[in-house]
């Protein structure tokens, strides 16, 4: 008899109903481990039975397709394919290295030197010349900025690596990416295998990524970007199965009925339709691939992300802040170049126009590289600065560290050895005591309470995965750790994300002096530690007296704070925690672990806090889009019923957010179980640290398997809330 059968025929009043077996399930749970001291130890932990040896059948596996097939024989061939394309392009990029792909004579002819790539100086150029042209001359010089910075300070060299690895990696993950795309949008078939293993693929954490490639494709930079196309790809597939899925009717049939082929319609008329989405596909792997470089690092490869990764394990703070604002500054950078990219419509000239006329800026172009071609000439500085003639700021950020340690380091410490002792501890251990058997069950209670048996089946066998693996104990400790993050996410982003909502108190009332207050406070602390900035270069230059490097930090101070009141004066709350959180997503991984480390040094509360600061960024967005789609109709008719802004808030605007606002919880738990991960390069005890062994030891089925442990937790939050959020949105008719 199935259930539904058996509520069919339960006599009127004792009606069966989903939220009383979620109920029952709960109280299986509570009594399991209320009576865990008697329960046998089959039941508290997975019995040594049930533990499957999955990682031992993955190697074995593995090594019949590398010795017995010959499959690496494939794989190093392809691996010298993408060295190959490593080195035109490093030719191109990094000084150093081969130079250029043409021959001395003509190199030597127009005053190139072939030990040397292209001149820093042309980047420049063209940063500024390609951001004026894709949206505003601000956007020209923060591309044009950057360049100078990476020369200015002697990073030159590593920040080419770098982006030679993603000059390499970004096309063949958009390329594959396309055509798995269209493949799944044209068969169905085809989309439901891979819709899963895409699911997957964003769910493994980076690290787990790395020894399958090391052990099939070697080390180094090779390996790397290929580490980085796995990566990266399944974006792309999303975005083009979308793009191609949104093409209008009208928009085909029009192709047809001119006599388009299948080809010349997919050309002419589907792919330029699905043009935006495409290219925001094409943003999303250029991120993914600048943070996936910056991780393989792990297998040798080179750029900065070596830089850092060495630094951070030497505790070179000033060093790694160096290093941390090139990535920065070139996340950005790629980042507002693709958006712009995207949202650029083409220009459609007149017929007739003159050629001039058309391509402006490409003469304005040529005729800036010609002049940094002479300047080549004149100074070999405008070639390449040197690292022992570049400038650097780390003896300022160590002073500034050092200052900053000598005021917070002995608070820092009380708070460390509270949370440590009191919070942390007594959590871990909390969520080690239940038994197996009782997670289970209160995992099943859930999925059940959100969408049935189906659900409640999907997430048990997501968790029992963890026990069947072997990794239970490992897995609860990971659990613990972005439960805590999670819930310290959450109670600062949406707090911070309604107050960001909340319309504009008028000029000044009360809450107007105080967001004036907050806005000016933030204006001088930042203005004030770019003049610090500002002062210290300049003293590496020219040292001045003190009276004149007193004016030049006031002046410094002065010009900072106006820019940032004058260009800050008309951005409302949300539209600046947007752009923030635009512009921190763009950080690779690492840039967190920076300020704990300072901070915590290397434990719990500093691996909790780097991704309390991660996670924290999804929660304070969605919370913002969610609040800002609420509809405008129906605040203004709880206004005129007489609703006071608390009772709005509570009764109209978040439960319409709520659907919005559990699509940032997702994210925040996704994002957060990425960065425990990251968190065990400082030092922990969980999943992570166990895949940084399975790294070491080169052990490919355990370091699967661990990974596949962190996707089983997220696909199983994933699911509930994706349901939770499905359900409540038709219960509220959007």
């Amino acid at each position: 008899m199935t259930l539904a059968t058996a509520a069919a025929q339960a006599p009127a009043g004792v009606r069966f109903r989903p939220a009383h077996v979620a109920w029952a399930l709960l109280a299986l749970a509570v009594l399991l481990t209320l009576l865990r001291p008697a329960l046998p130890d089959g039941i508290v932990r997975p019995p040594e039975w049930l533990v499957w040896p999955i990682s031992e059948g993955l190697n074995r596996f593995f090594d019949w397709l590398q010795n017995d097939v010959g499959f690496s024989v494939v794989t190093r061939g392809f691996a010298a394919a993408v060295g190959w394309l490593l080195d035109l392009a490093s030719a191109l990029l990094v000084p150093t290295r081969r130079g250029y792909p043409l021959p001395d004579v003509v190199c030597q002819n127009i005053g190139l030197c072939t030990g040397h790539a292209i001149p820093w100086t042309i980047f420049a150029i063209t940063g500024f010349c390609v951001g004026t042209w894709l949206r505003s001359w601000k956007l020209g010089l923060l591309c044009g900025l950057t360049f100078v910075y990476l020369a200015v300070f002697g990073q030159w060299q590593w920040a080419m690596q770098t982006l030679s690895q993603v000059a390499v990696a970004v096309p063949l993950s958009v390329a594959l990416g396309f055509v798995l795309g269209a493949l799944a949008w044209r068969k169905q078939w085809f989309e439901q295998v891979l819709t899963p293993l895409l699911n997957l693929a964003q769910s493994v954490p980076h690290l787990s990524y790395l020894i399958p490639v090391v052990v099939f494709f070697g080390v180094g930079d090779h390996a790397g970007v290929i580490a980085t196309v796995v990566f990266a790809t399944p974006p792309m597939v999303r975005m083009t199965i979308l793009g191609l899925r949104k093409v209008p009717p009208e928009v085909i049939e029009s192709g047809q009925m001119c006599g388009a082929t299948r080809w010349q319609v997919m050309r002419h008329a589907r792919v330029p339709t699905a043009r935006a989405e495409i290219l925001v596909g094409v943003n999303q792997v250029i991120m993914q691939c600048l943070a996936m470089v910056v991780i393989a690092s792990f297998i040798g490869s080179p750029g900065l992300g070596d830089k850092l990764l060495n630094y951070l394990q030497s505790l070179r703070i000033g060093s790694s802040i160096e290093i941390g604002v090139s990535i920065v500054l070139i996340a950005v950078m790629l980042d507002q170049l693709s958006r712009a990219w995207a949202e650029k419509q083409p220009v459609h000239w007149e017929r007739g126009t003159p050629w001039h006329v058309r391509h402006r800026m490409l003469l304005v172009w040529s005729g800036l590289v010609i002049a940094a071609l002479l300047a080549t000439l004149a100074h070999d500085y405008a070639h390449e600065i040197p690292r022992r003639k570049a400038i650097s700021t780390k003896d300022f950020w160590d002073a500034g560290v050092d200052h900053l340690l000598a005021w917070l380091s002995a608070p820092a410490a009380k708070v460390r050895d509270f949370l440590l002792l009191q919070v942390l501890t007594p959590i871990r251990d909390a969520f080690q005591y239940p038994p197996f058997l009782a997670v289970l069950a209160a995992v099943a209670a859930v999925g059940w309470a959100v969408g049935g048996a189906r659900s409640a089946l999907t997430v048990v066998l997501l968790i029992a995965f963890l026990a069947v693996s072997g990794w239970w104990d490992r897995s609860m400790i990971t659990a613990y750790m972005v439960t805590v993050a999670v819930v310290l996410a959450v109670a600062i982003g949406l707090p911070v994300g309604v107050w960001a909502s909340l319309p504009r108190p008028s000029r000044g009332s009360p809450g107007w002096w105080f967001n004036q207050a907050v806005r000016m406070l933030g204006i001088l602390i930042v203005s004030a530690v770019g003049a610090a900035a500002v002062v210290f270069v300049l003293e590496t230059v020219v040292p001045p007296t003190p009276a004149v490097e007193y004016s030049l930090f006031l002046a410094a101070l002065a010009a900072i704070a106006y820019g940032i009141e004058r260009y800050t004066r008309d951005v409302t709350r949300d539209r600046f925690l947007l752009f923030l959180c635009d512009t921190v997503q763009t950080f690779p991984s690492f840039i967190y672990l920076i300020p704990v480390i300072m901070l915590f040094q290397v434990n719990d509360v500093a691996a909790i806090a780097g991704v309390i600061i991660y996670g924290t960024v999804p929660m304070l967005r969605y919370t913002v889009e969610g609040m800002r789609g609420v509809p405008a109709s129906l605040v203004e008719a709880a206004e005129m019923s007489g609703a006071t802004r608390m009772q709005k808030l509570r009764t109209v605007s978040l439960p319409l957010a709520l659907p919005t606002i559990m699509i940032g919880l997702n994210q925040t738990v996704m994002f957060s179980l990425m960065m425990v991960i990251i968190a065990a390069f400082i030092g922990t005890q969980d999943l992570g640290q166990e895949i940084m062994r399975a790294k070491a030891l080169s052990d490919v089925g355990m370091s699967l398997v661990l990974g596949f442990c962190v996707a089983a937790m997220g696909l199983a939050v994933d699911h509930v809330a994706t349901r939770w959020a499905a359900k409540r949105k038709k219960a509220l008719g959007l």
